[in-house]
């Protein structure tokens, strides 16, 4: 049993290091006057989100096509309302952060087509979109 235990923890301990560094180094990426572009896929009748598809297709080429102007890319899968009983509001969220509201437009806007014309591959759903500055 002391084996097992012990193992759990060699095994655990990496996979937390791992998280926390990856955090720690996001974080580091995100600095007050930065643009965030938030797009959220809301819950409702009939509506569909194909995560895989969102997570290793269509963020990925998003990235490709935003080039170097994407600082960084984090994605939310909605589990739970405001509490664990309650249905969830967003089926996902995706998160997208430029240093510039400038430097997003001039990223997106040449590659507007592509990028919208593939969320029929993983959603039914209208995305809202927001654009918030980072405050703090």
């Amino acid at each position: 049993m002391k084996t097992k235990i012990i193992l759990f923890i060699l095994g655990i301990i990496p996979l937390i290091v791992c998280c926390q560094q990856n955090a720690s180094t996001d974080a580091s990426k995100i600095k007050k006057g930065m643009v965030k572009v938030t797009i959220l896929y809301p819950n409702g009748d009939g509506k569909t989100f194909d995560m895989d598809y969102y997570a290793n297709k269509h963020m990925p080429m998003l990235a490709n096509v935003l080039g170097d102007s994407l600082k960084l890319l984090k994605i939310d899968k909605g589990i739970a309302g405001r509490t664990p009983d309650e249905p969830i509001p967003y089926l996902a969220i995706g998160y997208l952060y430029f240093d510039t509201l400038s430097a997003y437009q001039n990223a997106f806007a040449p590659n507007a087509e592509k990028i919208v014309g593939d969320i029929p591959n993983y959603t039914n759903i209208q995305p809202v979109v927001q654009i918030s500055e980072i405050f703090e």
